[in-house]
């Protein structure tokens, strides 16, 4: 069993209150839940409005497949117009 984590900072260009900023990530987050079957949470910059971390965590049978899954999230995560990726973190245990 592998446990592969992605902590990946973004930018919310569009965002102009915390409330929009909450708008958009709900709707990120259940996506990527029920898209990858990844458990995900927001772990920094909980009070910018532009800026946001979040960490999430898959597990696969084998190293291929986590980091395949992990590659997914980070293409899904590019295409969303709404944020822009500044900087990915990967690691597997």
């Amino acid at each position: 069993m592998i446990v592969a984590c992605l902590r990946v900072r973004l930018r919310l260009p569009d965002c102009h209150s915390l409330k929009h900023k909450r708008f958009v990530l709900k709707s990120l987050k259940d996506r990527l839940r029920s898209g990858f079957n990844v458990a995900l949470c927001e772990s920094g910059y909980q009070d910018k409005w532009q800026m946001t971390e979040l960490s999430l965590v898959t597990v696969a049978g084998t190293g291929r497949g986590a980091d395949a899954t992990i590659q997914s999230i980070v293409n899904f995560l590019e295409r969303d117009a709404r944020i822009e990726v500044v900087e990915c973190e990967r690691e597997r245990l």
